[in-house]
């Protein structure tokens, strides 16, 4: 089926321009073989008509420069549009992230104050009392018997020495704690002299030492009662020679 559109329609701009070049040329021929005096006067004129489809194709290719500029600035024009979109939508979406930072940040802190202060540190426990010192240790014989004797009685202030204690139990009971004289004045009294030091009931319970035994026969509770007893009477136990 024949195409009802016309050929010069599916021309190109710039050819479009050539053809009415050419038509007008060929108007002007016409004119010139009806009027050819009016030609020969205005012949210069017509010499110009000549170039007129050139004209046209420079046109049509100026115009063609124009649209591709237009074209080239319009796409360029749309490429920073899209990329100042895009900075844009990325600030948009930086500034977001920040302003919900913040907000985390502000929600936070009242959550923090919220928290109930920690409770105060317990005071500190008192240091422990020092321990008290261990006791003393005496061996189970004369040796410590007199030196746990001697030790009371320079806490309690009375005077004694190592030696008058040892010579005076020697003489009287060669060092045996349970010795007890039957047969002596006291014995016929009823008061027989006992242990260490041979002491009677009566002058052991009046000289007996806070902090010692009641049994006459402890042997430091004799040693250290005796002590007192001569102390009392001679000065001390060291000035003892003889029964006493």
């Amino acid at each position: 089926m024949r195409s009802t559109v016309s050929a010069y329609v599916r021309l190109p701009k710039i050819h479009k321009f050539s053809v009415a070049g050419i038509a007008a040329t060929g108007a002007a021929v016409v004119a010139v073989a009806v009027a050819p005096h009016a030609f020969a006067a205005d012949a210069a004129p017509a010499a110009a008509v000549k170039p007129v489809a050139w004209s046209a194709e420079a046109f049509g290719q100026t115009q063609q420069a124009d649209l591709e500029k237009h074209a080239d600035a319009a796409a360029k024009a749309g490429a920073d549009a899209a990329a100042e979109a895009k900075a844009g939508k990325e600030r948009a979406e930086k500034q977001a992230a920040n302003r919900s930072t913040e907000r985390k940040a502000i929600a936070a802190k009242p959550a923090a104050a919220a928290k109930p202060a920690a409770k105060p540190a317990a005071p500190a426990k008192p240091a422990a009392k020092p321990a008290a010192p261990a006791k003393k240790a005496y061996a189970d014989d004369l040796e410590g018997w007199i030196g746990q004797s001697l030790d009371i009685l320079r806490a309690k202030g009375i005077p004694a020495s190592y030696e008058g204690i040892k010579k005076n139990v020697m003489r009287e009971s060669t060092g045996n704690p349970r010795a007890i004289n039957d047969w002596d004045v006291n014995a016929v009294n009823g008061v027989p002299s006992k242990g260490l030091l041979q002491m009677i009931d009566p002058t052991f319970k009046a000289y007996h030492v806070e902090g010692t035994s009641w049994d006459i026969y402890d042997p430091v509770a004799n040693i250290t009662a005796a002590c007192n007893y001569a102390a009392d009477k001679y000065g001390s136990m060291d000035n003892v020679n003889s029964a006493y």
